[in-house]
């Protein structure tokens, strides 16, 4: 595989000393497999974010490929080369057996949160937030892999709402076909493809129909099918049964293009949906703004 050399270097050869190299910020932010710590380097000052991962949960998730040759998160973190996704230095094991993961600060706010709050910076930079989503998803299908968890809590906007980052690839596989069997059913379940929530065969357009859902939710606050309260997988089963809301019924100031284009990649057809991200992108290429005055 391809990211083999990449990985060999830049693997920690030593167990991490946390406190001797890092003063970490008291306050940490917890997903699913993991914690996040700003971490300040002692010996430079430089600023560095530091993911520090639970061990029983990454254990569970792998053991679903025993048997395949499949990277870790920090091997294919460290694969990653575009300014549109997160850069990371190193991974290994901490002295306490805790793997971690450092990568670079991204200052900014997580764009779950910004569309939660109808956050005035996103005003106006819709249509170049989606686009370089999909720039950055792309950048993960060159690289060789399915990022399989591509939310709004994924990409990081940077203060002045003009620019975002793609991060974790907790979930993230390789595209061959051993990675594409039916059964691997993870992923955020509000933008899951309904090929995944159906436990079917999949392919780099999971990452497609989930990178409409975003730009849908980021267009309109509001999210494609009505899940109310429910998060859960059995709400991702309306997915392929029950009709999403037509965007425009929903902000019917938007381009008509982007609109269609949405629409497109959150069909429950695979083959139905842009083949790519770059494709998705090709349908923007004449919109100019997200809702044209």
């Amino acid at each position: 595989m391809r990211i083999l050399d990449t990985f060999k270097k830049m693997l920690s050869p030593n167990r991490l000393d946390v406190s001797a190299r890092f003063e970490l910020d008291r306050h940490s932010s917890s997903g699913t497999m993991s914690d996040f710590h700003l971490a300040r380097e002692i010996s430079t000052g430089k600023v560095f974010g530091l993911k520090f991962l639970d061990a029983e949960k990454l254990e569970a998730f792998e053991s679903r490929f025993r048997g395949l040759k499949k990277p870790s998160e920090g091997e294919i973190a460290v694969s990653m080369e575009h300014p549109k996704v997160v850069r990371t230095y190193e991974f290994g094991k901490t002295t306490s057996n805790v793997p971690y993961i450092l990568m670079e600060y991204l200052e900014g706010t997580g764009l779950n949160t910004l569309i939660q709050e109808s956050a005035p910076v996103l005003q106006g930079n819709q249509l170049s937030l989606i686009r370089q989503m999909a720039d950055a998803i792309e950048a993960v299908h060159r690289a060789g892999f399915i990022h399989r968890d591509i939310c709004p809590r994924n990409f990081i906007v940077s203060p002045d709402g003009e620019n975002l980052t793609l991060i974790d690839f907790g979930l993230t596989v390789p595209d061959q076909p051993e990675f594409r069997q039916p059964g691997n059913r993870t992923g955020t379940p509000l933008y899951m493809a309904p090929e995944i929530v159906r436990r079917r065969s999949t392919d780099k357009r999971v990452d497609v129909f989930a990178l409409g859902v975003t730009a849908f939710r980021l267009c309109t606050s509001e999210h494609p099918w009505s899940a109310g309260a429910d998060t859960t997988g059995q709400a991702a089963l309306q997915h392929d049964t029950v009709k999403p809301k037509e965007i425009l019924d929903v902000a019917p100031e938007i381009d008509p293009r982007l609109a269609k284009a949405i629409m497109q990649c959150i069909e429950s057809d695979p083959q139905k949906r842009p083949e790519s991200p770059e494709q998705f992108a090709r349908l923007l290429h004449s919109v100019t703004t997200a809702f044209p005055v």
